[in-house]
């Protein structure tokens, strides 16, 4: 064995008695698909001809890329010739095409707008928070709620109500 050899495993088993070797955190489910998402809208943008940079990159891109990802969704919206349209639970499979849904497309603007902001991108220049972008999502929103014949209904917050349990133990215990 060499001296340099000798040396450096000297100098690794020191280093792994001495000092606390930190791990770092797993990412959580959030953080791994906002990562996920980043880079793939940003091998998206390097994939057109010619590339886009992401100091290029506005809402005609971000908008090109959410349609583009319609080939890949796996929610039925009907067309308005379809004789299910309107339809919630078709009784007959249909050739209307498969598309994102609009609650996928949503939570994507939401994790690539903050991938923005956490890769360098001003909050004022963010083209995932442009206003075409949110126009975007409410028609996708209506579209497929017309279509497939489910109504978006806004969910309200929930606040914090406290039930009393003590009321229900005591009933069981009577019985």
């Amino acid at each position: 064995m060499s001296n340099d050899r000798k040396r450096d495993s000297a100098e690794g088993s020191s280093r792994s008695t001495g000092e606390p070797q930190q791990q770092p955190q797993p990412l959580s489910r959030y953080e791994s698909q906002k990562r996920r998402d980043w880079n793939t809208f940003g091998q998206y943008l390097k994939n057109q001809r010619p590339p886009v940079s992401l100091a290029q990159c506005s809402c005609n891109h971000v908008l090109e890329f959410l349609r583009y990802l319609d080939q890949f969704g796996k929610t039925k919206v009907h067309l308005h010739g379809c004789v299910f349209f309107g339809q919630p639970d078709p009784p007959a499979p249909c050739t209307c095409p498969l598309r994102q849904a609009w609650g996928s497309l949503d939570a994507l603007i939401g994790r690539l707008r903050a991938a923005y902001e956490e890769h360098g991108g001003s909050p004022e220049t963010n083209p995932f928070g442009n206003g075409a972008i949110r126009v975007y999502l409410r028609e996708v929103r209506d579209c497929q709620s017309k279509a497939r014949g489910i109504p978006y209904k806004k969910k309200k917050k929930k606040k914090n109500q406290i039930k009393p349990n003590n009321e229900a133990k005591s009933s069981k215990q009577s019985s």
